[in-house]
C-alpha cells in the first residue's frame, strides 16, 4: 500500500519540460502559442543539435531543463502533440501530496540519453527523499508516475542506477516500453514535407537525440521475406540513420529488459496504464530508403493502442497483452496523462482503494485525426464506435486559447462517422469526441492537430 507519507516523483515525456539556453527560454509553449514556440525554437535549432557521438554524456551546451509543460506542446518531427500535465499535479495535489516536500515534478532535456537522464534523476530523487524523511517520514519510500519516455527514465534509474532500494512502486501512461514504430519513421523519412524549409533543421536535430532513437522500436516490427525483423538483424539497413547510435538505443532496451527479469519483484511494482482502440502503427515496410507504416501485426491483424504507442509495444516484454495487470484506458497518447479514467487509475494505485465510476462499462470509440495539416486543407475525422449505438456523439474543436471553435452532434450509422472541418487558421487545435451529456455512455477521446503555414503565410 502507497501512503501520503511516500515521495511521489512525476515525469514527463519527451518534449514535456521546457528548455532554457544561457538562461533564456528556447522551448516552453504556453496556452495559444505553439506555432510561435516552434518558430522560437526555429531559430535555435541549430544550436540545439547534439554533438556526434554524445552518447550518455551531457554536451555542455548551455541548455538547461526548465519546468513540466502545462499545456499543449508539439514539435513535428519529434514524436507526437502531447496536452501539459497541469491536471495530472493537480490530482496529486487533491490527494494530500505538497510541491517541494512529497511531490517532486522532474523536467530533464528530453534531447538526451534516457541513461543520462536517470543519472541525474537519482541526483535529484535521493537527496528530496532524505530531506523528507528526515521531517519525520522515516518510512517513506518513493513512487514514480511517469508518462511516455519519462517511464523508460525512471525504469533504467530503478534497475541499473540502484533506485530499486527506495522505490515503492512505478506508474506508467502511455509508456512505450519497447519502443514505437512511429519513431523510426520519424528518424527514417525525417519530419514532414509540409513543414517546409523548418524541415530539414528538424530532422537533423530529430537524428542527433540520442533519447528519440531510444524510442525506436525492440520488437520485431520491418516486414521482411520470413515475416518480421528487429532493427538489428543481419542484413537490415536503416539509411539515414547511424547505426552505432541504432544499436545502442537497442542495447538500451536489452540491458533493461534483463536486469528486470533478473529482479522479479520489478514486475510486482510496476503498473502500466495504456492506451487502447486508437489507429496505431505497429509494423514497418522499408521501400526505395523510406519507411512506410503499416496498422497491423503481422496475422494478428490490427491491435492497435494509443495512436502513437502500439499496444505489442506498450508493456514489458514479460507481460501479456491480454494481461489484467494492464490499465486500459480509449484514448490517445498525448492526453492519458490528463484522462479522467486514466487519473482514476492513478488516484486507486496510490491510495490502495478503488474509486468508483459511473459507467461500468463505457462505449469506446476510435477517433482518426491527421496530427498535421497545410492552412487551407480540410480536417477530416473518422470515428468508430467499438459497438453499435443509437446515442448521439458530440465533436468539439477548440482552439489552444480554450475557445470553442466549432461544435457537431455526430449521428451513428452502421459504421464509422466521418466529417470534415474547414478553414480553421494555423494554430494547434483540440478535437475532442464523446457523449451528448454526462449519462452518454462513450468514453470521450482527445486529439490534437496542428495547422501549419510557412512564416508569412496565412
Amino acid at each position: 500500500m502507497t501512503s501520503a507519507d511516500d515521495l511521489v516523483v512525476v515525469l514527463p515525456g519527451i518534449l514535456g519540460s521546457t528548455l532554457r539556453r544561457d538562461g533564456k527560454l528556447v522551448w516552453a509553449p504556453s496556452a495559444g502559442s505553439v506555432l510561435r514556440a516552434i518558430g522560437t525554437l526555429g531559430g535555435s535549432v541549430e544550436r540545439l543539435k547534439l554533438p556526434i557521438g554524445v552518447g550518455d554524456e551531457f554536451p555542455y551546451d548551455g541548455v538547461e531543463p526548465g519546468e513540466l509543460m502545462p499545456d499543449l506542446h508539439v514539435l513535428p518531427g519529434i514524436w507526437t502533440a502531447v496536452k501539459g500535465y497541469d491536471r495530472l499535479l493537480a490530482r496529486l495535489r487533491a490527494l494530500g501530496y505538497r510541491d517541494g516536500a512529497n511531490l517532486i515534478p522532474v523536467p530533464y532535456d528530453w534531447r538526451l540519453s534516457c541513461r543520462y537522464n536517470a543519472r541525474r534523476l537519482g541526483e535529484i530523487v535521493e537527496p528530496a527523499l532524505e530531506r523528507w524523511r528526515h521531517d519525520g517520514h522515516d518510512g517513506a519510500r518513493v513512487v514514480f508516475v511517469c508518462h511516455s519516455m519519462g517511464g523508460l527514465i525512471a525504469r533504467w534509474y530503478i534497475e541499473k542506477r540502484g533506485g530499486a532500494e527506495i522505490t515503492a512502486k512505478l506508474i506508467t501512461l502511455g509508456t512505450p516500453y519497447r519502443g514505437a514504430a512511429k519513431a523510426l519513421a520519424q528518424l527514417v523519412n525525417g519530419a514532414d514535407p509540409g513543414l517546409g524549409r523548418f524541415r530539414l533543421q528538424l530532422t537533423e536535430l530529430a537524428r542527433s537525440m540520442p533519447s528519440l532513437h531510444q524510442l525506436m522500436p525492440e520488437y520485431a516490427c520491418l516486414q521482411a521475406d520470413d515475416g518480421l525483423a528487429r532493427t538489428t538483424d543481419a542484413g537490415v539497413t536503416l539509411p539515414e540513420l547511424d547505426p552505432g547510435m541504432v544499436a545502442d538505443a537497442m542495447r538500451f532496451h536489452t540491458d533493461l529488459g534483463e536486469a528486470e527479469a533478473g529482479r522479479p519483484a520489478s514486475l510486482e511494482d510496476t503498473y502500466p496504464i495504456l492506451g487502447i482502440r486508437q489507429t496505431t502503427a505497429t509494423t514497418a515496410r522499408l521501400t526505395d530508403g523510406r519507411i512506410e507504416l503499416i496498422d497491423t501485426y503481422g496475422r494478428e491483424g490490427n491491435l492497435f493502442g494509443d495512436a502513437t504507442v502500439p499496444i505489442v509495444a506498450a508493456c514489458r516484454a514479460d507481460v501479456k497483452m491480454d494481461s489484467n495487470t494492464l490499465r486500459r484506458v480509449p484514448d490517445k497518447h498525448g492526453n492519458l496523462q490528463r484522462n479522467r479514467a486514466a487519473l482514476d487509475e492513478v488516484e486507486g494505485i496510490l491510495t490502495a482503494s478503488n474509486v468508483v465510476v459511473k459507467a461500468a462499462k463505457p462505449v469506446e470509440l476510435r477517433v482518426d485525426v491527421p496530427e498535421l495539416v497545410r492552412a487551407g486543407e480540410a480536417i477530416t475525422v473518422r470515428v468508430t464506435p467499438a459497438e453499435p449505438v443509437r446515442q448521439a456523439m458530440r465533436l468539439t474543436v477548440t482552439s489552444e486559447q480554450g475557445t470553442l471553435v466549432e461544435a457537431r452532434v455526430l449521428r451513428p450509422s452502421a459504421g464509422p462517422v466521418t466529417v470534415s472541418i474547414d478553414g480553421l487558421a494555423p494554430g494547434a487545435y483540440g478535437v475532442d469526441v464523446g457523449g451528448t451529456d454526462e449519462a452518454s455512455p462513450f468514453a470521450a477521446v482527445s486529439s490534437d492537430v496542428l495547422v501549419w503555414a510557412e512564416p508569412g503565410e496565412g
